[in-house]
């Protein structure tokens, strides 16, 4: 008797959590803002040119996330981070801790986050210039407006552009759908004559693999692993850059219970900078 009341109140319960699961977002469609920013670089003690992507799950575990950036070593020392699924509070929070200079693009405000909702660059270095891009197709269901934040960057350096980007789920568009998100992306890269890193939560492997790849970047974290459950949805691509010999990369498996997804990290060198150490 017990287990039919319980299941009468699910049912009763079912459309209430389907109307909250498809609430509209608050799109922010003015391409100029709302933009965060914070300068806190400092000095940066590694040589390496570390990348790490790290989608942090609507910003509820901002603590959990700045404890793992300290303590585990593959993380330790990065110089660019993209972030996803962040507020500005998380965002600063972050770049104040690590001591990194951030751009933060909310791209809406997102009823399940119950707030301000996007990605963002945290830099070990200058940040020259940055810009808003809009992905096109809104989701079916939530009507969220993705947006990609590009900034042009010095680390190490290097003068590079890089991006943080968050492409729409598999059940809010198409995979069509999806690759003209992609080509969005790679249609503004291909305005920059430099090196360019294109990191994030691409939420699919396949199509992310057809489009960049054929547009000349180097997916090198392919073979990292599962990132999300049994997907392998974060992932780091660049072009004009290449992995360290031998290479370093990976996933940390540990997240500190800070999302839902593990972040993904590499360590790259300039393509030239590359030949130069494995030539004669």
């Amino acid at each position: 008797m017990v287990t039919l009341r319980r299941r009468a109140l699910a049912w009763l319960a079912l459309p209430f959590f389907i109307s909250a699961a498809c609430s509209k977002a608050l799109n922010y469609a003015d391409p100029s803002g709302p933009r965060y920013e914070g300068r806190f670089a400092g000095l940066d003690p590694d040589p390496a040119l570390r990348i790490v992507t790290f989608n942090i799950k609507f910003s509820r575990e901002i603590d959990r996330a700045i404890e793992l950036f300290e303590r585990n070593h593959d993380l330790q020392n990065p110089d660019i981070i993209a972030l996803q699924e962040m507020n500005n509070a998380g965002v600063e929070r972050i770049a104040r801790a690590l001591g990194m200079s951030y751009v933060y693009y909310p791209s809406a405000f997102h009823p399940q986050a119950s707030g301000d909702f996007g990605c963002a660059l945290l830099v070990k270095g200058p940040i020259e210039a940055d810009h808003k891009l809009f992905l096109p197709h809104v989701g079916r269901f939530r009507h969220l407006l993705r947006a990609a934040v590009a900034a042009d960057v010095v680390v190490d350096g290097i003068r590079l552009r890089a991006y943080s980007v968050h492409l729409e789920t598999a059940i809010q568009i198409s995979a069509s759908e999806r690759r003209d998100q992609l080509r969005a992306i790679v249609a503004d890269a291909d305005r920059y004559p430099g090196p360019v890193v294109i990191a994030g939560d691409f939420n699919s492997r396949d199509v992310v693999s057809e489009v960049l790849g054929g547009a000349g970047f180097q997916w090198v974290t392919r073979d990292a692993g599962h990132t999300i459950s049994f997907f392998a949805w974060d992932h780091v691509f660049v072009r004009g850059l290449v992995l360290k010999a031998p290479p370093r990369k990976g996933i940390v498996f540990n997240n500190n219970g800070a999302s839902d997804h593990l972040p993904v990290w590499a360590e790259l060198l300039p393509q030239g900078a590359a030949a130069a150490r494995t030539g004669p």
